[in-house]
C-alpha cells in the first residue's frame, strides 16, 4: 500500500494515503484540490480535514480554496416549523434563514416549510420531499413512530434530523435544540405559587401528549409544587391543539368546572383564545394567575393588561444559530461515529415591569 513518498528519509503523504484517511478516491481528492468539478460540502470538509491530520503538503492550499470564498462548502438546509401565522414562529423562520446566510465556515441557505406538526403523515411527507433537495433538516415535531423511521430513512440516506423546541425519541436523530424544560416548568410552577394570594388549583395547557417538551414541562410543575408548595394541586392537563378556538372554549370549561382554580400554564399554543376567555372573567372571585410561553405583540399587551403574570420565551436567535452548527457539524461527521448532541440556551423572562 502506497502512503508516501520518501523526501530526507521521511515518508511524504500523498494523494493515496489522503484517499484512504478520507475513505474517498483519489479522483475525489484530486477535484477537492484544484476545483476542477463540484464535490459535495461534507465530503470536500472530510477530504481537507484528512488531508491536515496525516500532514499532507497541499492541505493549506485546500484549506484556503474551501473556505476562501467561493468555493466555501455549499449546503442548504431544511427546516419544517408549524402554524404559519403564529407570529413566533414567523420570527423563528427569519431567524434560521439569517443564522444559515451568517455562517463563515459554510455557505448555508435555509429553506422554510410549515406544516402541521401535530398530522405524523403530513410532517413526514415533508420530511422526506425537503430532504431531496436539502443536505440535513430540522424539524418541529411530536414523538410519534412514523416520525422516527423517516428521522433513521434520512440518516441512512446522509441528511441529518435535527429536533426543534421539543426533543423526539429517535436515537438517530442529530440532536434536539431547544429550552431544558425540566426548569421551564420548575419557574412556572414557582411563579404561580409565589404570586397567587391563596393555595388551590393550577390547569396546564399542552398542544398534544406527543410534543415531549410539555410532557416534561407539566412533569416539571407538578414536581416544583409537590416539593415546595403542596397546596396546589395540579389538574389533568388539557390538550387544545394549539388552536385558539379550543383553547378559549377549554379555558371557560376549565373554570366553570374549578372555581378554586389560582394558577394556569400555558406552554402551548391557542394564547388567544385563552387571553379571550380571561378577559370574559374578569369579574371571576379572584386574579387567576396566568404564566405562558413566547413573547409576542399579544403577550406584551396581555402582561401590560394583568391578563398574564409571567412570560417564559425562546432566544430564537440563539436557538437558531445552534441548529444550523449542529447541522452542518453533523454533515461534517458524516460516515464518522456520532451522538446526539443536546443544546439548551438560557431562557428569558418577561414581568409587566420589564417588557
Amino acid at each position: 500500500m502506497d502512503t508516501g513518498q520518501v523526501m530526507g528519509g521521511m515518508k511524504r503523504p500523498t494523494m493515496t494515503a489522503v484517499a484512504e484517511a478520507a475513505g474517498v478516491s483519489v479522483a475525489t481528492v484530486d477535484r477537492v484540490l484544484n476545483g476542477r468539478l463540484p464535490v459535495r460540502g461534507p465530503t470536500a470538509m472530510r477530504v481537507m480535514e484528512a488531508a491536515q491530520r496525516i500532514g499532507y503538503h497541499a492541505s493549506d492550499l485546500m484549506r484556503q480554496r474551501l473556505l476562501g470564498g467561493g468555493n466555501t462548502p455549499a449546503r442548504t438546509l431544511g427546516f419544517i416549523l408549524q402554524i404559519n401565522h403564529d407570529p413566533f414562529y414567523a420570527a423563528l423562520a427569519e431567524a434560521l434563514q439569517q443564522a444559515a446566510a451568517a455562517q463563515t465556515r459554510w455557505r448555508c441557505r435555509a429553506v422554510v416549510r410549515v406544516v402541521d406538526a401535530l398530522r405524523p403523515a403530513a410532517l413526514v411527507q415533508a420530511m422526506h420531499e425537503l430532504a431531496e433537495q436539502a443536505d440535513g433538516i430540522g424539524i418541529v415535531a411530536g414523538d410519534h413512530p412514523q416520525v422516527n423511521e423517516a428521522v433513521a430513512v434520512l440518516q441512512g440516506r446522509g441528511c441529518p434530523t435535527v429536533a426543534l423546541l421539543s426533543d423526539i425519541g429517535s436515537p438517530l436523530r442529530a440532536g434536539h435544540v431547544g429550552l431544558d424544560h425540566r426548569k421551564t416548568g420548575r419557574t412556572a410552577a414557582w411563579a404561580i405559587s409565589r404570586l397567587s394570594k391563596v393555595a388551590g388549583e393550577v390547569g396546564v395547557f399542552v398542544g398534544s401528549h406527543r410534543f415531549i417538551g410539555h410532557e416534561l414541562t407539566e412533569m416539571s410543575l407538578r414536581s416544583y409544587l409537590r416539593e415546595h408548595a403542596p397546596g396546589f394541586q395540579v389538574l389533568d392537563a388539557v390538550v387544545n391543539r394549539e388552536d385558539p378556538d379550543l383553547a378559549y372554549e377549554a379555558t371557560l370549561t376549565l373554570v366553570d368546572r374549578h372555581p378554586d382554580l389560582v394558577g394556569l400554564y400555558l406552554p402551548s399554543g391557542g394564547v388567544p383564545g385563552v387571553l379571550k376567555a380571561l378577559r370574559e372573567l374578569r369579574g371571576h372571585e379572584h386574579h387567576i394567575v396566568t404564566v405562558a410561553s413566547e413573547l409576542s405583540p399579544l403577550h406584551r399587551e396581555a402582561l401590560h393588561e394583568g391578563l398574564i403574570d409571567l412570560v417564559i420565551a425562546t432566544p430564537k436567535a440563539a436557538v437558531a444559530e445552534a441548529a444550523v452548527q449542529l447541522l452542518c457539524e453533523a454533515l461534517d461527521a458524516a460516515g464518522q461515529p456520532w451522538a446526539p448532541r443536546m443544546v439548551y440556551p438560557p431562557f428569558d423572562v418577561h414581568t409587566p415591569e420589564n417588557t
